[in-house]
């Protein structure tokens, strides 16, 4: 019976000093550096907005945040191995509309309800309709009259399947009326560049990827998603103004990380990324390229992702959309 009771203190013992140690270490997180895995080609949208978050918090805890872009399988394979890391704060991941959307889309190796800890918001935006200056039409009305004399043969650039480059044209054929085709990229890099080639013919894009090269003349900008004008581009209307209303679908970028990561940590990382977004130099940075600050923690980013797996899978199902 002693025996059993020297076991049973040494045990509790071992266990508080287990519990003390877990405790302290998440008090002071981080000791080493991060990595953040975008799963998205660079030289995209989320690679201003990833890089935005790195460097804040490398700044504030004098700990590196590496920025990791793994793209491929429509965001799946840099997910994944994310959702595969050690649940210790050291492994982030970008997280998105492609998340939700993948979902309904894809059987992936992963439930993003389920293996990825949400943490919070940083950032939302609408697309922007932009064209390849050959094609021949000047804005909405006549890109909509060219799709209908040409059905299927119009074709469109997305930065992954069921995501919002791609669920944002869907919802604009649907209330259009009109059938064009989808062209897949590994991410917005790629695919700008084949649409200012000529290789492809338009797309829904978020703002950063194509405000520079409307200015300079190598895309035309034809139409605004959401309700109000981009500051940048005060000229290009909202579809609603060209005609054409019901066409919005709010996008958000944010972050996450593998199921099982301490609240504690969660919530630290959180409290950071809402720092940052209040600052109003961080405000001016996004502003300039067509996005808006957009904080949530992780349980309303949570509620968010939920939402949008619902909204998205309706997308998806009524346009009959088929993975890749």
């Amino acid at each position: 019976m002693e025996v059993c009771r020297v076991a049973a203190r040494v045990f509790a013992c071992a266990l508080s000093i287990g519990l003390a140690g877990g405790a302290w270490a998440q008090k002071d997180y981080p000791t080493k550096p991060i990595r953040l895995i975008v799963p998205y080609a660079p030289g995209g949208s989320t690679t201003f907005t990833s890089r935005l978050v790195g460097e804040r918090l490398t700044e504030v805890w004098g700990q590196q945040v590496i920025v990791d872009n793994r793209p491929g399988a429509n965001t799946v394979i840099g997910t994944q191995l994310a959702v595969k890391s050690r649940p210790d704060g050291y492994t982030l991941v970008y997280i998105g509309s492609a998340l939700a959307g993948n979902h309904t889309l894809t059987q992936t190796p992963y439930d993003a309800t389920k293996d990825i800890a949400p943490v919070a918001t940083v950032s939302s935006y609408e697309n922007l309709l932009v064209v390849t200056p050959s094609l021949p039409v000047s804005n909405l009305q006549e890109l909509i009259a060219l799709a209908k004399a040409k059905p299927g043969q119009i074709n469109y650039a997305t930065s992954s399947a069921g995501g919002s480059t791609h669920l944002a044209v869907v919802l604009f054929n649907s209330v259009a009326g009109i059938k064009t085709q989808q062209i897949p990229y590994k991410g917005g890099g790629p695919a700008v560049a084949d649409l200012m080639g000529g290789h492809v013919h338009f797309m829904m894009s978020p703002p950063i990827n194509v405000v520079a090269n409307v200015k300079n003349g190598r895309l035309r900008a034809i139409a605004l998603s959401g309700e109000s004008r981009l500051a940048a581009l005060p000229q290009v209307p909202t579809f609603a103004e060209a005609g054409l209303p019901g066409v919005s679908l709010k996008n958000w970028q944010g972050i996450g990380a593998p199921a099982g990561t301490p609240k504690a940590i969660l919530e630290r990382i959180a409290g950071e990324i809402e720092k940052m977004l209040g600052l109003q130099e961080t405000r001016v940075k996004l502003e300039a390229q067509g996005f808006e600050p957009y904080f949530n923690g992780p349980s309303k980013t949570a509620e968010i992702l939920k939402a949008d797996i619902v909204k998205y899978g309706k997308i998806i199902k009524e346009g009959g959309i088929k993975a890749e």
